[in-house]
């Protein structure tokens, strides 16, 4: 604070000096020898001299071209004429710039006009004492006299305007004058002795030259000093970018001394530990082997570890056969859903805790680890036969059976587990792990929270699956896919409505595969879209065509089903419709079928597809109904046209009359509902007949006609006559009926 007052004291101290050499200036004016060009002069001065101004390189001050004015009318008008001037010149400056920094204080604004006013006082009697008039010694010839008073005019108005500034600026800043003058002020000499030379030179081509003369002179005046602006700036943008490079050559210099400097603080410490009884060094390589072999959330053993055992017991049961062991792959049931609902943090806990169980259910010689994810395993060192695993398996579903308490929340979970013996006689970890997996995966499909031990016929099943997956693959590619037709026949006239389109897959090694063998894997690869849409096309195309082919098909009809995969495409209505416009086949003649399993997973999203649908024409069929899904309550909200009946009620139908009663009660509620109905898998007379007694819409099954290529269907419809006539007939023709099935004589 008292730094502070002191700085004070100095400005003010120096603004009461200017007020006063301003004032004794003004009383002593001649005002009599002021003409028009000096009142030019001094609005150019005053109005534009504070954008005549040039940044010194390397300093924050400016250098003031307008000097050259305030020179000018010292050495053409009078001395006090150029102190009032430089007053004022450097109050608008201060006042300009001012409102670049609106940090700037009045003291400040006063302070620069009276360094100004003071050191031009300084400088006018400075060159009175030493040459007299200054105008006089100006109109007189060129003399060594006349470049004496230029430069001693500059110098002096130089170090008296810098003096002071420096004076202030040096004891702010705790700076010694010399360090503050050079780094600020320094430079500044030069506009000062060039100012003074153009003045000089001004003041001498006034005396020969006319007043329009003297305007075109400030303009090149003018010019030069813009033009040494322009070099300036130049100047202080390569001294900018030089500054940068410094910077960023010291930084870097500082982060590698520093980088250096902590290098040898980390030897020196890793000096020190190797100093000490070795035992530092060996916790070291302790805690990273245990980082590399262990997981990191439930500090069970990792797979690289278990792959390491399991070698090591491969080897060992090689030598010795009576060593005999086991692993069991457990894969939790349903752990997603509690990641989804609870979050991460809970589904880690649960992760932990079921690694704690887990380890109280085995021996100190079993290893437990876990493979990542919801995925453990457990090697079982020693075991005579695969009783021991079993029994262990048992008690592991038993201990996670029980609930765990996360964070306030009881989560119930299971596992399926599959186990695999060495008795198999295993070469590599990765193969036994991978046939535990195998095992684990068919203990999921018999219903989770079991177990599974592996046998042969698993690796094979699974050998088989993966090449079934490829071929599947390539049979897209090469277009071995197949449609078949199956007639659905009017059960009370005989007479083939439609049909249904089934795909077929002709392998070129395995012939004709039956769709129970590829279809799932075709739904769960997700090639079932793509497939199912080649087979709506297909199917559409053909359909149309033998439309075309009689006028007697003109209403025959195509039935295709749609999978659960299908019937969630968001852009499915778009693309039936882009198929219809292809083939040429009119809405109303296309029946989709979906099954009751499908359209019951989320009734509402199902319901606004199935109103889609519909609205583009096409018929909706329910496809199983009755098996496993309550949709009674949502039946009538769906814009259904036909149920079809499964074929596992249709089969039982004749064995008691509690099965055929389910059948009549679907009818009853389909008739009820104005539907239509069609019974699946009719395979004897006695099933359609009891049918028709029940007044059954429609039928197939292989009592009419098993799946057949495009061509035997198309056959099929050029001999209908003859078939509706069989069908039709209370006492059937012996030559068609053999072993109580339906057949035509050439189909």
């Amino acid at each position: 604070m008292g730094k502070q007052k002191f700085i004070g004291v100095v400005a003010w101290a120096v603004v009461a000096l200017g007020a006063a050499a301003a004032l004794f200036s003004a009383a002593r004016l001649p005002f009599a020898q002021l003409d028009a060009r000096f009142l030019l002069l001094a609005l150019i001065t005053v109005v534009f001299g504070s954008r005549l101004t040039v940044q010194i390189p390397r300093a924050k001050v400016h250098a003031s071209v307008p000097d050259t004015f305030v020179f000018l009318t010292l050495l053409l008008y009078s001395g006090e004429a150029a102190v009032l001037l430089a007053a004022a010149e450097a109050f608008s400056s201060s006042i300009t710039f001012g409102k670049n920094a609106i940090t700037i204080k009045p003291r400040t604004i006063l302070f620069n006009a009276a360094v100004m006013a003071c050191a031009t006082f300084v400088t006018v009697w400075a060159l009175r004492f030493g040459f007299g008039s200054l105008p006089e010694l100006a109109g007189r010839p060129l003399s060594s006299t006349y470049f004496t008073a230029l430069g001693l005019m500059a110098l002096v108005q130089y170090a008296g305007s810098t003096s002071l500034a420096a004076l202030y600026t040096a004891y702010k800043n705790n700076e010694s004058l010399w360090q503050t003058w050079s780094r600020h002020y320094l430079w500044i000499s030069v506009t000062y002795f060039a100012g003074a030379a153009a003045a000089g030179i001004i003041a001498k081509v006034v005396g020969v030259l006319n007043f329009s003369a003297i305007l075109m002179t400030s303009g090149v005046i003018a010019i030069i000093y813009f033009t040494y602006q322009r070099y300036v700036e130049d100047v202080k943008s390569s001294a900018a970018q030089a500054e940068q490079a410094e910077r960023a050559r010291a930084e870097a210099e500082r982060e590698r001394a520093e980088q250096a400097e902590r290098h040898v603080g980390e030897l020196s410490h890793y000096i020190a530990e190797l100093e000490r009884t070795g035992r530092a060094l060996q916790d070291s390589k302790e805690h990273f082997r245990h980082a590399a072999f262990h997981d990191s959330l439930t500090g069970l053993a990792n797979r690289d570890l278990l792959t390491e055992n399991l070698r090591f017991v491969i080897e060992r049961a090689k030598q010795d056969r009576q060593s005999q062991f086991a692993v069991l792959f457990l894969d939790l049931d349903r752990f997603k859903n509690i990641n989804d609902s609870l979050g991460h943090t809970v589904g880690d806990q649960l992760l932990v805790s079921i690694a704690r169980r887990l380890e109280h259910c085995v021996r100190d010689v079993d290893t437990v680890a876990r493979l990542g994810g919801d995925e453990f395993a457990i090697l079982l060192d020693g075991v005579e036969d695969s009783l021991e695993a079993v029994q262990l398996a048992e008690r592991v579903l038993e201990t996670l059976t029980q609930p765990f308490n996360l964070r306030g929340h009881e989560v119930f979970t299971s596992a399926s587990i599959g186990i695999t013996l060495s008795s198999l006689g295993y070469e590599y970890p990765d193969d036994l792990l991978r046939d535990a997996d195998t095992a684990m995966y068919y203990a999921k499909l018999d219903g989770k929270s079991r177990h599974q031990l592996f046998d042969k016929a698993m690796h094979a099943h699974a050998v088989n699956l993966l090449k079934l997956e490829t071929d599947l693959r390539h049979a897209i590619e090469r277009e071995e896919f197949r449609v078949f037709y199956q007639p659905i026949v009017e059960l009370d006239t005989g007479h083939i409505s439609g049909f249904e389109a089934l795909v077929r897959w002709q392998h070129p090694e395995r012939g004709l595969i039956s769709p129970s063998e590829f279809i799932p894997l075709v739904e769960e690869t997700g090639m079932i879209v793509p497939i199912g849409m080649w087979v709506l096309r297909e199917a559409c195309r053909q359909v149309c065509q033998w439309q075309w082919q009689s006028p007697l098909n003109r209403s025959l009809t195509l039935s295709v089903n749609l999978s659960g995969k299908q019937f969630a495409q968001f852009d499915l209505v778009e693309q039936i419709e882009q198929i219809l416009r292809e083939t040429h086949l009119q809405p109303q003649h296309l029946r989709l079928e979906i099954t009751e399993s499908v359209v019951m997973k989320d009734a509402e999203a199902a319901a606004t597809m199935l109103n889609e649908l519909r609205a583009v024409g096409v018929h909706l069929s329910i496809d199983d109904f009755g098996t496993g899904y309550s949709s009674l309550s949502y039946l009538h909200r769906f814009p259904v046209d036909t149920l079809k009946i499964d074929r596992s009620f249709i089969g039982r139908m004749t064995e008691s009359e509690e099965h055929a009663e389910i059948v009549r009660t679907i009818m009853t509620l389909a008739a009820n509902l104005g539907m239509q109905v069609v019974a699946e898998g009719i395979e004897t007379l006695e099933q359609m007949s009891r049918l028709q007694a029940m007044n059954c819409d429609y039928g197939q099954g292989y009592l009419f006609a098993k799946p057949a290529a495009g061509e035997t269907a198309g056959a099929l419809l050029a001999r209908k006559s003859q078939w509706e006539t069989a069908v039709a007939l209370p006492n059937l023709n012996p030559a068609i009926v053999e072993r109580g099935r339906l057949h035509l004589h050439s189909a």
